[in-house]
């Protein structure tokens, strides 16, 4: 357990918790609203078109270079 030498110290210390609780919080808020950005219908679209974009490409260098 830590020991304090005045109110001060305890103040601080109160105050810096304080703030890391704030941050962590901020940071949760971020978290949440990106995984909801990832949920939304019209991410999964695009990212079906460009994956079949990039299939498609390969489907044809392969019919290209299999001739």
């Amino acid at each position: 357990m830590k020991s304090y030498k005045s109110f001060d110290d305890i103040d601080y210390e109160l105050n810096k918790l304080k703030l890391e609780r704030e941050i962590a919080w901020e940071e949760l808020k971020v978290v949440k609203n990106e995984f909801q950005e990832d949920l939304r219908p019209f991410n999964w679209v695009s990212t079906g078109l460009k994956f079949a974009g990039k299939y498609g490409v390969f489907v044809l260098l392969k019919k290209i270079i299999g001739k």
